[in-house]
C-alpha cells in the first residue's frame, strides 16, 4: 500500500514526541519529512539552563541524533523555516524556495519570546532566552561582559541569572511582580526563593517596570532604565518576560487562530488534514507552556494520525515541578486559596522548608511546597482525583508516609504507588507501564527505562522514583544508574561503569583499570586519578597499592592548605576530648613554630592554623598526637556532648559512644568526607541531625540517623534504626558506612547517595538483612584493621621531597 505523506513543521520536543507515538502505532503508515528550523537535531529544551551553567554540553541534551532520523526513514530539513502553506495544492514552501507534498500536515511551531516593547530593545547586547543559540550567545558574552540585567523573575529569568553568576557576571533580576515565580509560588515560597538566591549572589529589584534600555554612540547596550527614572548599569541584558504562541504561518494559511492556532478535541485545526501540538496551539482558549501537557498533546494527535479515531485531548490539569537552581518547587491547582477555601501551612524558613495545602469542601484544591517536594505528586493525585480528605486530615501536611490507608509500613514510596499512579509527570508515564516495559523488555537501568517508556528523561526529577521501581520489580538483579556524564575526558566511561570493571576483574591498579578500560590518557588525569585511587581502595582492600600521587595535596601531606600556602594542623581528640598534657603540648609548639593563630573548630577540636610545610613533619613530632583527619575524603570528626557522664539531663555514655567510634573508624577513607555525632538525650546539644551519621541517646537505648549534611544546603538526617547496645550501634553505623563506600561515587556526600538509591534501599541491606548487615561491618572492620597512622609514617620518613620546600635560584647562579 502507498504511503501517506506527513510533513511536520517544526523540529522541537512536542512535533517530534507526536512523531515518535505516531511511529509506535503505525511505523509503516507514512514517509514523514520534518523542517526545523535551527541547525540541529530534536534537543531538550528543559535542560537548556544546565548548558547555560557549564553543567552539560548541548550533545548531552540531544533527544534524537540525526541517526534516528536516518534510522526510521524521515527526511530532515535542519536551517530551513516554512514560510508558505499552500492548502490548494497541499504543500508547504521553505525559505529557500524548497516544497514539500502533504497529505496529513502536522504544525508544531512553538513560541516566540516577547520582547517588552521600549526604547532600546533592539540594541546589541539585548537578547532573548529561548533556545540554543540564544544560550550559547549568553555564554559568549559572559566571556567578555561583567555586568547583566535579567528582566523576568519566572522559571527563565532565573535559570539565566543563575547560568550568568556561575559564568562570573554581576546580575541583578527586573520582575514587575512583587515576588519571584508569582505565576507558580505564593509570596511565601517567593519570598523564601528571593532571600536564598540572594544567599549566592543574585541581586534583584522587585515591582519595577523598564521604561527604556539606554545604549552608547556605538549602538550597544550600557544600561536600564525604570518608570521611577532609576537607572542601573548593564553591559548584557536578557529579556525573560514570556512566549507567545507562534501562529504567524498558520494565520497565513487561512487558518483560524484566537492567541494560537485553534484545534479541536482531536488536535484538528478547521483544515481537517491538518493538525497542530504544542506551545502554538490554542486549545478550549487555552495555550499551554509545560511539556507535561504538550506530549499529553502528542499522544492524542498520533492516535487521530494513525487513524484509529479514539484519542480525545481535554486539557490539562496543570502542576509545575521546578528545581531553581538546586531549590525544590512545585505548586498545583489553586494554591493562592481565595473564598471558601481554607489553608493548612507548614513553614520552617530556618530549615528552608515551606508547605501549603488549600482545601475547599473537603477537597484539596491547591499546593505549593518549596524545598520538600517529595509529596508533589501524591498532592496532586488526590486533586485530580477530587478525593474526599476528611480521613486525611490531621496527618496530610506530613506527606503520603504519614498516611496508613497509602501503602505498607517500611516501604519505599515505589512500592506502595499503584500502577495507575504517576510517576513521569513531564511525559505522563505511570508506574504499571514502567513496570511493564522493565519486564516484558528485560530493562535492568535507569537509561533503559529513559529509552523505552521516556520516564526521567525531560526535566529527570523523577528518577530517584524510577530507581526505586527498577530496584523492587528486579531485586538482586537492578544495575546501580552511573552518573550520566564521563568520569573525566580521560574516558567515556562513568563512575558506575568504572566501579564495575574494577569488581568484576579484579583490578587493582591504575595501569590495569586504563588498559582495560582502554583510557584516552595512560596515565590519567587530576580529575580521575583520585576517583579510579579510591575505587581501588574500597574495592580491594590490602590488595590494592594507594598512589599518593593521585591524592589531593591536602591528603598527601597530612595538613590543609589555606588560601596563603601554609597548612592547618588538626590533631587527634578522639569525641572531643583531650587532657592538660595534650594541651600543654599543643601551647609549645605554637610557640615553638610561631603558629599564627590556634582555633577551636566547629567539629571540637583545636587547629593550628598557618603551619609552613616544612615544619609539618616536625610539628607532628612534636605534637605527638594521633592525624586528626580533617583533610581529605575521610572520616573526620565524631562530636559528641558530655553524656551521662556529667550532664543531669544525659541518658547514655554519649562521650564514650563517640570515642568507640573514632576509634573503629580511624583512617576510613570515603567518597567524600564523613562526619559523625553522638548526643547523649533527645536535646541533641551534639547535632546529630545534620550529620553523616547522627546518634541520639534515649532512655532505652540509641536512635541512628543517617544522610545530614550541616553544609551549603542543609539537610536533616533521616531515621535509620532503632538499637539498644553500643554495639549494636558500631555495626548498624558501620554497616551503613560500608554500604556506603562500596557503592556511592567518588565526591557523593551521603545525602546524595541516599537520594539516588533511597532509604528503604539503605534498611533493607542493614537494617532488615541481619547477616548482610554483620558482613558488611565485617568488611568495614577488615578494611581498616592494621592501617598505620599516617603522621607516624610521615615521621619515620615517608614521603619525604612532599616538606621540602622549592628554592627559586635567581639568574646567573649556579644550580
Amino acid at each position: 500500500m502507498k504511503k501517506l505523506k506527513l510533513v511536520v513543521v517544526g523540529n522541537g520536543m512536542a512535533g517530534i514526541r507526536t512523531v515518535e507515538e505516531l511511529l509506535a502505532l503505525a511505523p509503516d503508515m507514512y514517509d514523514i519529512t520534518v523542517f526545523g528550523s535551527e541547525p540541529h537535531p530534536n534537543y531538550n529544551r528543559i535542560l537548556l539552563s544546565p548548558v547555560l551553567a557549564g553543567e552539560q554540553d548541548f550533545k548531552d541534551i540531544v533527544l534524537n541524533p540525526l541517526a534516528w532520523y536516518a534510522d526510521n526513514g524521515i527526511t530532515l530539513h535542519t536551517g530551513k523555516t516554512v514560510t508558505r502553506i499552500d492548502r490548494a495544492r497541499r504543500v508547504v514552501v521553505a525559505d529557500d524556495g524548497s516544497e514539500a507534498p502533504y497529505d496529513r500536515l502536522l504544525l508544531a511551531t512553538g513560541s516566540t519570546p516577547f520582547i517588552l516593547p521600549v526604547p532600546g530593545k533592539d540594541l546589541r547586547g539585548v537578547i532573548s532566552y529561548r533556545d540554543i543559540h540564544d544560550t550559547e550567545a549568553m555564554i559568549a558574552a559572559a566571556q567578555t561582559k561583567r555586568s547583566a540585567v535579567v528582566i523576568g523573575g519566572g522559571l527563565l529569568g532565573l535559570e539565566a541569572a543563575n547560568g550568568l553568576k556561575l559564568r562570573g557576571m554581576n546580575v541583578s533580576v527586573v520582575h514587575l511582580g512583587d515576588w519571584l515565580l508569582d505565576r507558580q509560588l505564593d509570596d511565601t515560597a517567593g519570598s523564601l526563593l528571593r532571600q536564598s538566591l540572594e544567599e549566592r549572589g543574585l541581586g534583584f529589584l522587585l515591582g519595577r517596570q523598564t521604561s527604556e534600555i539606554v545604549g552608547n554612540a556605538a549602538g550597544e547596550v550600557v544600561a536600564v532604565r525604570f518608570k521611577d527614572g532609576e537607572e542601573i548599569p548593564a553591559d548584557l541584558v536578557v529579556m525573560a518576560v514570556g512566549i507567545r504562541p507562534n501562529a504567524t504561518l498558520a494565520e497565513s494559511a487561512g487558518l483560524h487562530c484566537n492567541r494560537g492556532i485553534v484545534v479541536s478535541d482531536a488536535l484538528q485545526t478547521f483544515d481537517p488534514r491538518i493538525y497542530a501540538v504544542g506551545e502554538c496551539v490554542s486549545h478550549r482558549g487555552v495555550a499551554y507552556g509545560l511539556v507535561a501537557p504538550l506530549f499529553e498533546q502528542a499522544k492524542v494527535c498520533a492516535n487521530h494520525l494513525a487513524q484509529l479515531g479514539i484519542g480525545q485531548y481535554k486539557g490539562s490539569v496543570l502542576s509545575t515541578k521546578l528545581k531553581v537552581t538546586g531549590i525544590d518547587l512545585f505548586s498545583a491547582g489553586d494554591f493562592m486559596g481565595g473564598e471558601g477555601t481554607e489553608d493548612i501551612v507548614l513553614s520552617d524558613p530556618a530549615g528552608g522548608v515551606y508547605k501549603k495545602l488549600v482545601i475547599k469542601d473537603d477537597q484539596l484544591v491547591g499546593a505549593c511546597l518549596y524545598g520538600d517536594t517529595t509529596d508533589g505528586a501524591w498532592y496532586f493525585k488526590l486533586l485530580r482525583e477530587g478525593r474526599k480528605i476528611g480521613d486525611l486530615r490531621d496527618h496530610i501536611m506530613f506527606g503520603e508516609s504519614a498516611i496508613g490507608d497509602v501503602g505498607v509500613a517500611g516501604q519505599s514510596r515505589a512500592a506502595a504507588m499503584q500502577d495507575s499512579d504517576e510517576v513521569c509527570g513531564c511525559n505522563g508515564v505511570c508506574k504499571g507501564n514502567i513496570v511493564k516495559a522493565i519486564k516484558d523488555k528485560g530493562l535492568f537501568t535507569v537509561d533503559d527505562v529513559k529509552k523505552h517508556t521516556k520516564a526521567a528523561s525531560s526535566c529527570g526529577s523523577c528518577t530517584g522514583l524510577v530507581e526505586q521501581i527498577l530496584m523492587n520489580t528486579l531485586g538482586s538483579s537492578f544495575q546501580e544508574t552511573p552518573k550520566t556524564k564521563a568520569v573525566c575526558g580521560c574516558t567515556d566511561h562513568t563512575h558506575g561503569e568504572v566501579r564495575k570493571a574494577i569488581r568484576e576483574q579484579h583490578l587493582t591498579t591504575h595501569k590495569a583499570v586504563y588498559d582495560f578500560l582502554e583510557w584516552r590518557t595512560p596515565n590519567g588525569c587530576a580529575t580521575c586519578r583520585p576517583a579510579v585511587n579510591y575505587y581501588l581502595l574500597s574495592t580491594w582492600p590490602k590488595e590494592a597499592v594507594d598512589d599518593p600521587q593521585s591524592r589531593f595535596v591536602n591528603e598527601r601531606v597530612h595538613a590543609n592548605i589555606q588560601k596563603d600556602g601554609t597548612f592547618s594542623v588538626i590533631p587527634q581528640m578522639k569525641g572531643g576530648v583531650t587532657n592538660a598534657a595534650e594541651l600543654r603540648r599543643i601551647a609549645d609548639v605554637a610557640d615553638k613554630y610561631h603558629v599564627p593563630m590556634v582555633k577551636v573548630t566547629g567539629g571540637q577540636r583545636i587547629d593550628l592554623l598557618g603551619v609552613k610545610k616544612e615544619d609539618l613533619v616536625n610539628v607532628w613530632k612534636d605534637l605527638g598526637m594521633n592525624s586528626g583527619h580533617a583533610y581529605g575524603k575521610s572520616i573526620r570528626t565524631v562530636k559528641t556532648c558530655v553524656g551521662s557522664e556529667f550532664c543531669r539531663f544525659g541518658t547514655q555514655n554519649s562521650t564514650q559512644m563517640g570515642i568507640d567510634l573514632e576509634t573503629m573508624l580511624a583512617n576510613m577513607w570515603s567518597p567524600h568526607k564523613v562526619k559523625l555525632a553522638v548526643s547523649g538525650c533527645p536535646r541533641n546539644c551534639a547535632e546529630a541531625g545534620i550529620k553523616d551519621v547522627g546518634v541520639i541517646a534515649v532512655d532505652s537505648g540509641w536512635e541512628l540517623y543517617v544522610g545530614g549534611n550541616g553544609g551549603i544546603k542543609t539537610e536533616v538526617a533521616q531515621f535509620l534504626a532503632k538499637v539498644k547496645t553500643a554495639d549494636e550501634v558500631k555495626e548498624y553505623s558501620g554497616a551503613f558506612l560500608q554500604l556506603y563506600r562500596e557503592e556511592a561515587y567518588y565526591l557523593d556526600r551521603t545525602v546524595h547517595y541516599i537520594a539516588r538509591v533511597g532509604l528503604d534501599y539503605i534498611k533493607a541491606r542493614v537494617v532488615s538483612d541481619a547477616a548482610n548487615r554483620k558482613a558488611l561491618y565485617e568488611r568495614l572492620l577488615y578494611s581498616l584493621e592494621g592501617l598505620p597512622d599516617p603522621w607516624a609514617a610521615r615521621i619515620a620518613g615517608a614521603q619525604k621531597h612532599e616538606y621540602i620546600p622549592l628554592k627559586l635560584i635567581p639568574a646567573g647562579e649556579p644550580a
